[in-house]
């Protein structure tokens, strides 16, 4: 039996001109094939550029893609891998101020937050709302959704093209 082919998506929300082909690199590596971005200008960060790439692959590529990229401090990407049958998906976050965030993901790509990170939340806020709020935020990745949500804004406008085989 084969493993079913993974796919997702590598969103390079901004990385400084001189990075792109280093980053390029290292997703290939990562894939295992050479990938050409089409990178354009983040309006949210003049000199920097943006760049969507939906790539297909074995289970677990996203987390690759993901350590391929990290170390660049200058880079700010999410990455994500689909749901599979037998196999939740996974979404990674990265910022230079707060590195990298993961999550499992369902197949419809909710973030999905384990009983027991939810019962540590209730432990920790011990009955205050603020503080419940504060760590289910942490769970849920609020601080990178929040710095990495202006440069999605960017991309409102983006044509978005699948690419996969079929049958």
């Amino acid at each position: 039996m084969t493993t079913p082919a993974a796919r997702g998506v590598i969103y390079i929300h901004s990385s400084p001109r001189a990075l792109c082909p280093h980053v390029e690199w290292a997703a290939g590596r990562a894939i295992g094939r050479a990938v050409n971005f089409d990178w354009a200008d983040q309006p949210v960060l003049p000199g920097s550029q943006r760049a969507e790439f939906f790539w297909e692959g074995r289970q677990g590529m996203g987390a690759a893609i993901a350590s391929a990229l990290r170390g660049w401090e200058h880079l700010r990407y999410e990455v994500t891998e689909d749901a599979t049958p037998g196999s939740d998906g996974g979404r990674w976050m990265h910022t230079p101020d707060l590195g990298v965030f993961y999550a499992q993901t369902d197949s419809a790509g909710n973030m999905v937050v384990s009983e027991e990170r939810i019962r540590y939340a209730v432990e920790i806020a011990a009955g205050s709302a603020a503080d419940l709020t504060a760590e289910l935020g942490l769970a849920l990745g609020q601080a990178w959704d929040d710095e990495l949500d202006v440069f999605r804004h960017a991309s409102d406008h983006s044509p978005v093209v699948w690419l996969h085989k079929v049958g």
